[in-house]
């Protein structure tokens, strides 16, 4: 008799939402019924999208701007990741950790803030240049707009080119069958970037190359320390994983490594 009574219960559980849902639908279709035999009207919500006249050609230079605007903010992590420092900064530390033997530590959400202040430090040159000669001056209603984006793309230009491998460069101009440019400024803007993205990885690899030695050079005498030993059985990553931070503490390796990054850009 009691199982009888569980099993009653629960199907009256499981079948509880589909009872109250019908009957709050059950209700809304009365009420309506009722409103319509009662003679009274009905209000539905309606939705419509639809383009309409500009009154004054102000609202339409606001639409365009608040519409360039979110474009902008969308697009704002890839210029990032593209056009400034930030690439190589974590590639360096990402190689960096993994030659510690630390695959997670630190975070990669602390790998990439420490990417992106590093960026807006070493940045901001070019960015107080963009500030102003070109935002300020537009705001003013100074210059037009194209004036403003050729202001503006001249810093980031140099700033590329100073960093891009004149090899990638010409790779880049050639690939592209384009006029043989006489200066720098003649140089596309679309051929600059991928040459400073591909420069800026191979130089964060290189300079990687370079982190790693010393640490595979730990792991290797540790190992053969251990093999002569005949501790076989002991992992080599147990012993040279503290010997590698002890190392790079010692050696003050953040400060030593971001001051070589920084005059790098510099």
């Amino acid at each position: 008799m009691q199982t009888h009574a569980v099993k009653l219960r629960n199907s009256l559980l499981r079948y509880l939402p589909i009872l109250l849902i019908g009957g709050g639908l059950l209700c809304v279709s009365a009420a309506l019924a009722r409103a319509q035999g009662a003679g009274g009207n009905v209000v539905l919500p309606k939705f419509t999208v639809g383009v309409d006249a500009a009154k004054n050609p102000q609202d339409v230079s606001v639409t365009l701007q608040i519409l360039l605007l979110m474009t902008f903010l969308s697009l704002a992590p890839s210029l990032l990741i593209m056009m400034t420092a930030f690439p190589r900064l974590l590639i360096v530390f990402s190689i960096l950790r993994n030659a510690l033997g630390l695959p997670s530590i630190p975070p990669n959400q602390v790998l990439v803030g420490l990417s992106l202040f590093l960026t807006f430090f070493i940045m901001r040159p070019v960015f107080t240049d963009i500030y102003d000669n070109a935002y300020t001056p537009y705001t003013t209603k100074k210059i037009t707009l194209p004036q403003a984006v050729d202001r503006a793309e001249k810093p980031l230009r140099d700033f590329m080119i100073r960093q891009t491998y004149k090899s990638d460069l010409i790779f880049f101009i050639n690939l592209s069958k384009a006029p043989q440019p006489n200066t720098p400024d003649d140089v596309p803007i679309t051929t600059v970037i991928p040459a400073f993205i591909t420069s800026e990885l191979k130089t964060a690899f290189i300079i990687g190359f370079y982190i790693y030695l010393p640490f595979l050079i730990i792991d290797m005498v540790v190992a053969s320390t251990l093999m002569s030993m005949g501790m076989m059985m002991l992992p080599p990553t147990v012993v040279s994983l503290p010997a590698k931070i002890m190392l790079f503490i010692l050696a003050n390796g953040w400060t030593l490594l971001i001051e070589s990054m920084v005059r790098g850009f510099r």
